[in-house]
C-alpha cells in the first residue's frame, strides 16, 4: 500500500522535473514523442540530448535521417519551441523566463500537485473500501479496521504534506530570478 503512494509522489516529482526553472535540463523532452520508421519513439530513445549552456539543448539524433522528424516533433509537441536544424543536431534555445511565464509555470505546478492530491484520495477511497469490505467478511475484527482507517489517513496526511512540500519548494525556485 504505501509503495503506491510513494509511486504517486514519485511521478510527481518526475513531472517536475519537466518544468524548466532557469537553467534547463534534457528532462524538458522526456515526453516528446518523434514520428520516425513509422511509429512514434520518444525523443530520448533517438538521440543524445545535453545541455548546452543555461538556456539551449542540443539534440543529436543516433540517425542523420531522422533530423527533420526530430525538428517537426519539437514544433508540433505542443509547446512554444523553436529548434533549429545545425548539421547534425538540432539546437533547442529556452529564452529567459519572464514573470508573467513564470506565474504560469507556478499555476502549472499547482494544478499537478492538486492532481497528485487527487489521486492519494483515490487510493485512501480504495484502501477504505478494503477495509470495509474485509470487516463485513469477517476477515478483520472491528478494532482492526478502526486501526487500519487511522493508519491509512496518517499516510494520507503525510503524503499529501509531501506534495505540498514539494509543489511549494518548485513555486519558490520558478519565482526566484
Amino acid at each position: 500500500m504505501t509503495e503506491k503512494f510513494a509511486n504517486i509522489i514519485a511521478h510527481f516529482q518526475k513531472e517536475l522535473l519537466g518544468l524548466q526553472v532557469g537553467r534547463v535540463t534534457p528532462a524538458v523532452l522526456d515526453d516528446v514523442l518523434v514520428e520516425a520508421y513509422g511509429t512514434k519513439t520518444a525523443l530520448s530513445q533517438l538521440s543524445t540530448i545535453t545541455s548546452q549552456g543555461a538556456t539551449q539543448l542540443v539534440i543529436q539524433p543516433w540517425d542523420k535521417s531522422i533530423l527533420k522528424d526530430v525538428e517537426r516533433a519539437l514544433r508540433m509537441c505542443g509547446r512554444d519551441y523553436n529548434p533549429t536544424v545545425d548539421g547534425a543536431v538540432v539546437r533547442l534555445p529556452f529564452p529567459p523566463l519572464t514573470e508573467e511565464k513564470r506565474k504560469e509555470i507556478v499555476k502549472l505546478v499547482s494544478d499537478r500537485a492538486e492532481a497528485a492530491k487527487v489521486h492519494i484520495k483515490l487510493l485512501r477511497e480504495e484502501c477504505m473500501n478494503d477495509i470495509k469490505t474485509k470487516k463485513v467478511d469477517k476477515a478483520m475484527s472491528e478494532d482492526q479496521a478502526f486501526a487500519e482507517q487511522k493508519n491509512i489517513q496518517k499516510l494520507v496526511d503525510q503524503y499529501n504534506k509531501e506534495v505540498t512540500t514539494l509543489a511549494d519548494k518548485k513555486a519558490a525556485d520558478v519565482m526566484t530570478l
